[in-house]
């Protein structure tokens, strides 16, 4: 052994995941969390996968209750990011479709991964929660 040598080896530190090169530009990371984060975008998204939908058809197949404003704005902020497009027909009454882009459909393999992940792991995500909220004394307040 060398001097100062204490025979234990540290690791070297993990790769991070995110290599940003100030604390603040963030690689725009938040954009895209904000966007896939929010309650509606993953659930158009997903429903989009399978093809171009009518406004309404939308609304009835995303599961819970999205109110038609909030549709609206979910689709908006899609388009403006480039993950949906919109095609208005020239008829009386107004025909509206809505569908993936390239850049959307890119983005649906790694939707369907964190589905199945979620799916795959709610088990143990629940009862870790049960242990947790068993060792604490009671569950955290519901939002």
């Amino acid at each position: 052994m060398s001097v100062g040598h204490t025979g234990v080896t540290n690791p070297a530190p993990p790769e991070p995941v995110i290599v940003c090169s100030t604390p603040q530009d963030e690689c725009g990371v938040r954009d895209v969390l904000d966007r896939l984060g929010d309650t509606w975008s993953v659930y158009v998204i997903v429903e989009l996968a399978s093809g171009i939908r009518r406004f309404n058809e939308l609304q009835r197949s995303i599961p819970g209750t999205i109110s038609q404003r909030m549709l609206t704005l979910t689709l908006r902020r899609l388009e403006r990011d480039g993950l949906v497009h919109r095609t208005e027909y020239p008829t009386v009454p107004a025909r509206v479709e809505y569908g993936l882009t390239e850049l959307g459909h890119s983005l649906t393999h790694l939707v369907r991964a964190l589905a199945d992940w979620s799916i795959e792991n709610r088990p143990a995500i629940a009862a870790a929660r049960r242990a947790w909220d068993d060792a604490d004394g009671a569950a955290p307040p519901r939002p």
